[in-house]
């Protein structure tokens, strides 16, 4: 009984080898297969990166095949645009002019969008005088958009040249709350120079816009500016707006003056200014960007005492602001300056402050309280002197002219002096708490 109890042992045992062999080889062969499975999801990650990467280029790779595409399409267009140009300057004959008679002294561009009456208007009044002076001042209008009746009206003149701005890039503005349309407007006037400028090459260029009548002596007005441009560097524009030129702030049309504040509206620039300014122009409010100082860098600007544009837009982008109050009264000269026969040279830079310092010193000091009263009870010309910035608007608001300031300046201001008529030819001056010192004046 023993000895068969040993047996079954020893059999046991002898069975037990081969399971114990095969449960080793199933170990030995699972440890395979989980490393075999690691390897394969590593490789399948590996895979699914590269797949990833490939995904990625791909779409960076079709979005710069859509940027090109559209670019291609610009540039189709602007090509399409230009030899329109070049055909409708043939049929007029404006090239012939240019190059077989006399250089033009400026080029003239009515910036437009979407306001053919007002358009319309605009195109008649600067007819009335640019036919006989048409080789000298080539009309252009520039349409930003596709308002076909704009263009239509454009196109119905055979004395000017149509040019459109097509701009399909969408608009991020950098305010929460701001007009689109300051920056389509910035955008439009960037390409419509850089044409005129580098296209057509013309040395200087007076901007208007759809809105504007001008003077009878506008063109004669502008040829004695361009004189002024070329000789003194010092001055970055020609204008023909006084910010103050209303009716009862105005009294002679052959008085110019020098300002530190650009007053736009109906402007001429030269190529080179343009080349300084192009390369950093703003995303939007293009006018008040060229009042900081950090941009006209000391240079000054001409302006009329009274305006050669009258602005009668009421509706537009700006939606009628300070139009009833200060564009409506405004003063456009009527009679026929002779500008050809003027000397401007009281203009110039280094003559000037000098010129301006002496109507100053001339005029009567006024204190106190009531100054519109002991204004108008002096006969000649009067200086009131501001303290501050407040000061300025209280005083500026009891005569009713331009309250604002850009940038540290007033408008229409000379070293930070306001000059306008009141009531008669009497000048007032409204004098900075530093302008006597600037001008050297104790």
């Amino acid at each position: 009984m023993r000895k068969c109890y040993c047996d079954y042992r020893y059999l046991l045992l002898i069975a037990a080898l081969p399971f114990i062999y095969i449960q080793m080889r199933l170990f030995a062969t699972q440890s395979q297969f989980a490393d075999r499975l690691a390897d394969a999801i590593e490789a399948e990650n590996q895979c699914t990166k590269q797949t990833r990467i490939l995904i990625d280029q791909i779409s960076m790779q079709q979005e710069q095949i859509l940027s090109l595409e559209e670019e291609r399409k610009r540039q189709d267009e602007e090509c399409r645009q230009l030899r329109a140009l070049v055909q409708d300057l043939e049929r007029k004959g404006l090239k012939k002019l240019v190059g077989d008679v006399q250089v033009p002294v400026a080029a003239v561009v009515v910036m437009a969008c979407n306001r053919a009456d007002y358009l319309d208007r605009t195109i008649k009044s600067i007819l009335k005088y640019q036919s006989s002076v048409a080789s000298r001042y080539p009309l252009f209008v520039s349409q930003d958009g596709s308002d076909p009746h704009v263009k239509s009206k454009a196109l119905s003149y055979d004395q000017l040249t149509y040019m459109q701005h097509l701009d399909y890039e969408p608009v991020h503005t950098e305010r929460p709350g701001e007009l689109i349309a300051y920056y389509k407007i910035a955008r439009h006037y960037k390409w419509a120079l850089d044409q005129l400028f580098y296209n057509h090459k013309f040395s200087r260029v007076i901007i208007l816009e759809d809105d504007m009548e001008i003077a009878p002596d506008f063109f004669d007005y502008f040829e004695a500016g361009a004189a002024l441009l070329d000789r003194d560097k010092s001055i970055m524009a020609i204008s023909s707006w006084n910010d103050n030129g209303q009716k009862q702030f105005v009294h002679d049309p052959s008085v110019l003056y020098r300002s530190d504040f650009f007053p736009g509206l109906g402007w001429m620039l030269s190529r080179s200014t343009w080349d300084e300014l192009s390369p950093k122009w703003p995303k939007a409010y293009w006018d008040d960007w060229l009042r900081l100082k950090e941009n006209h860098r000391g240079k000054q600007f001409i302006r009329p005492e009274v305006c050669r544009t009258y602005n009668f837009g009421e509706h537009g982008s700006s939606m009628g602001q300070f139009f009833r109050q200060y564009l409506e009264p405004i003063k456009l000269n009527d009679v026929q300056v002779d500008w050809k026969a003027m000397n401007l040279s009281y203009l110039e830079e280094d003559k000037y402050a000098e010129h301006f310092a002496n109507l100053l010193k001339k005029a009567t000091p006024v204190h106190g309280t009531d100054v519109v009263l002991k204004t108008y009870n002096i006969d000649g010309d009067v200086r009131i002197l501001y303290r501050d910035q407040s000061d300025f608007e209280y005083i500026a608001s009891q005569f009713g002219i331009f309250e604002e300031w850009k940038d540290g300046v007033p408008r229409t201001a000379y070293k930070g002096v306001v000059v306008f008529r009141y009531q008669t030819q009497r000048r007032v001056f409204l004098v900075g708490p530093d302008s006597l010192q600037q001008l050297g004046i104790r």
